[in-house]
């Protein structure tokens, strides 16, 4: 494992086979996909930033990599992706064996170049959308956070606000005298035309006849930009003015219905606002939503409370009547926003549904950031959004404007990608004929990215055959270039390239070979984000069912037995924990949609499909660690059996942190000993998981919920449902002071028990 960990430190990328099948035949008997989860923009410490313009190939546009063959006497460099042999320019006349430019030294295979002079002109643009139609309590929670957050916003970024309830409040910042706003029905499309026309910005400077209406450049003026755009600076004031007077939305509710409320009328306000003023320029749309829509095309029930909002049953039944024309319209701001280069966040906070799973394709298409939780009031919502800006060692590093490509040797295409992107349909020899994910194109549009997103690559391997062993030797490597063109944090525009190399196998004898390269927890990290986008796509998918045969032929391509003999079935240590991850995959919230409504379910994998393997595989397998009196802290296994009661244990399920006191523990606390001082040990001993579960809170993002509890407590299902119900109600095995959990699921022996079985028949 640690190589693999080690090559991540250095590309920040990790592939499932790092040996790769070298012939198609060979990839689909191997059933885990080639694949590669990659962080684009992953910070590494000594990462050269060249201020030159990259040395590109003349036929595959592929940039000047440490695995180029290089002739130092002719000046030529040979690509080794279409073998082009390329000419070196006259600035790298002084190039030789002893004088390297840094993007041939082997070690920098990952290297950033900074085009001097190409900073980006418009600074960063914050639309703040928020949501009227929430309680007066909410309304104050959601204020008081927006203020703070208004304080760590950039000096020179622009900022607007739009308010909406059963209309639309555009808030015109710039006019100072009196609050200005501009209202839109809520139950009616707005077009671009109109809405420029209705906020009369064409008073001062007639419509141009022809063209398109993009910023100061085409089209508007500055002046007229800046009554909605204004930078922070100077717009502090009015804008905390108005957050003071904002009131709940003044329209009457009867009783027996829903509050008028217009989300995505407001957001297509937004979007339409913000591409006529600062088009391609970082701009992001923040929502903030305190309740289902359910007026105009994005609603997602009607008014009548006696209709209840969907449910994944309605969803499989087809029976959801708002979803399909909820998702077009998402569909289609998603594209727009794609177009713009704009990014859509979502922050949604409510006790019910907002409509998180309708939402999901333009954040996510736009790499925009999520966070739900059940109130405004909620550390999980307050403490994100303090992320989202705050300039400390655990930033985001939000950057803008990305534009991802992919160039791989030439028996490698790209069947798509799993993530936060959108694809920019250039097609070419690339492109495999199936897709998965965002596919069937060799460059994607990532208009928001940060230091953790992370992309799933699904490859396909072309080639049919090996011809003889003597020419397999001299060129068995395949080569993969990324390339990253970014709005760095700073403003500057960036290219990350990173280029690797992976050696192939094929024939009788490889198979030991492919088991040394398999990197199990990238493995099921792609695993989870495939079963999650099939869930999605195919009618009448079985997920446990895929699964299921996924890891029996693995286990009997891989595993070593004798045929019939389940007992002699053993796996290499290469293999021996993607049985565990896929037994805890099968239970996890990703495949088990039951006691999820289609929202969480939504919100989770949106989060699978954005974060590292490290962060994915704590979301599929959480980890458990164990404190006691008798030893420091250490892993425990994910069972129940690790429950005692004199043991305090640390759950970290990634979405939620967990701190169980056993039943022992919980009394000592209550009688309040840790506040003695000869009981100082004891003190410690509670101490000691809440400083761990604080360092765990203080670099993640959404920032996890924390849940303090005891044995035999109500709350004490956040831990039991994640651990292996090795210790049931009907069986005997029952120590004392441990727990059993109250299940039919079969535990982790009985899976492996009938996994060995099936595979060495």
């Amino acid at each position: 494992m640690a190589e693999f960990l080690e090559l991540e430190a250095q590309d920040g990328v990790r592939m499932s086979w790092n040996v790769v099948p070298g012939t198609k035949q060979e990839a689909t008997n191997c059933v885990v996909p080639v694949s590669a989860i990659y962080t684009p923009i992953k910070q590494f410490p000594n990462i050269p930033v060249l201020p030159y313009a990259p040395l590109r190939c003349r036929n595959c546009r592929s940039v000047l990599n440490p695995f180029s063959i290089v002739d130092f006497a002719a000046k030529i460099w040979i690509c080794p992706f279409c073998f082009q042999r390329n000419h070196f320019p006259p600035q790298y006349a002084s190039i030789s064996d002893e004088n390297l430019p840094a993007e041939l030294f082997p070690q920098y295979t990952t290297i950033e170049y900074q085009s001097p002079g190409e900073a980006a002109s418009v600074p960063p643009v914050f639309m703040f959308v928020l949501d009227t139609c929430i309680i007066e309590e909410e309304m104050a929670f959601l204020k008081s956070a927006l203020s703070q957050a208004i304080g760590l916003l950039p000096d020179n970024s622009l900022v607007g606000l739009i308010t909406f309830g059963t209309l639309v409040h555009v808030h015109e910042l710039g006019f100072g005298q009196i609050p200005k706003t501009y209202v839109f029905k809520g139950s009616k499309e707005v077009s671009k035309d109109q809405l420029l026309e209705q906020m009369s910005f064409f008073i001062k400077k007639p419509k141009p006849p022809t063209g398109v209406i993009a910023g100061a450049r085409d089209g508007l003026s500055s002046e007229s930009i800046a009554r909605f755009l204004l930078p922070a600076s100077e717009c502090e004031f009015a804008l905390n003015s108005v957050l003071e007077e904002l009131q709940k939305d003044p329209w009457p509710v009867p009783a027996d219905q829903r509050a008028a409320r217009c989300t995505g009328t407001a957001l297509s306000v937004a979007a339409a606002l913000l591409g006529a003023c600062v088009p391609g320029s970082g701009a992001r749309i923040m929502a903030f939503v305190g309740g289902p829509s359910t007026e105009g095309p994005s609603a997602i029930v009607s008014k009548n409370l006696s209709e209840p909002i969907r449910s994944h049953k309605d969803l499989d039944k087809d029976s959801a009547t708002h979803y399909h024309k909820a998702v077009k319209f998402y569909e289609g701001l998603a594209k727009q926003l794609v177009h713009q280069g704009h990014v859509l966040d979502l922050f949604a906070c409510a006790l019910d549904q907002v409509g998180v799973a309708e939402l999901k394709v333009a954040v996510e298409r736009t790499g925009g950031l999520v966070v739900l939780a059940e109130s405004f009031g909620h550390s999980v919502f307050k403490d994100s959004l303090r992320r989202v800006f705050q300039s400390t060692d655990y930033d985001l590093g939000l950057s803008s404007n990305g534009i991802f490509e992919i160039n791989c040797s030439k028996d490698i295409k790209v069947q798509g990608i799993l993530g936060p992107c959108a694809s920019l349909e250039k097609k070419g020899p690339l492109c495999s004929d199936t897709t998965i994910g965002q596919g069937n194109t060799s460059a994607w549009k990532m208009c928001g990215l940060d230091k953790a997103t992370s992309l799933c690559l699904v490859f396909e391997i072309v080639k049919k055959d090996i011809p003889d062993a003597g020419v397999q030797s001299t060129s068995n490597q395949f080569y993969f270039q990324f390339l990253t063109y970014y709005q760095h944090s700073s403003g500057e525009m960036r290219l990350r390239v990173t280029t690797l190399s992976r050696r192939w196998v094929a024939g009788p004898g490889s198979i030991q070979d492919l088991i040394a390269g398999f990197d199990q927890e990238a493995a099921a990290a792609v695993m989870a984000r495939l079963v999650s986008f099939k869930m999605e796509i195919e009618a009448e998918f079985d997920p446990i069912r895929w699964l299921d045969k996924t890891l029996i032929h693995v286990c009997s391509k891989f595993g070593d037995y004798q045929k019939d003999n389940p007992s002699s079935f053993s796996l290499s240590p290469r293999f021996s924990i993607f049985p565990q991850f896929v037994f805890h995959l099968r239970r996890s919230q990703f495949v088990q949609v039951f006691n999820n409504s289609p929202d969480e379910t939504a919100y989770f994998r949106m989060i699978l499909n954005r974060e590292s393997v490290a962060n994915s595989v704590v979301m599929i397998q959480p980890s458990l660690i164990s404190y006691s009196f008798h030893s420091g802290p250490e892993p425990a296994l994910l069972d129940v059996a690790a429950i005692a009661a004199d043991r305090i244990l640390l759950l970290d399920a990634y979405f939620t942190v967990v701190i169980f006191h056993g039943s022992t523990i919980a009394q000592w606390r209550k009688a309040g000993y840790h506040n003695q001082s000869e009981h100082q040990a004891f003190a410690q001993l509670l101490q000691a998981p809440r400083d761990d579960a604080d360092a765990i809170i203080k670099e993640r993002f959404p920032v996890p919920r924390l849940v303090i509890c005891d044995q035999h407590g109500s709350q004490a299902r956040f831990l039991l449902a994640k651990l292996n119900p090795s210790a049931t109600y009907n069986s005997d095995s029952h120590h004392p002071g441990g727990d059993i959990i109250f299940t039919d699921d079969v535990s982790f022996e009985v899976f492996l028990d009938h996994l060995q079985r099936l595979a060495v028949q």
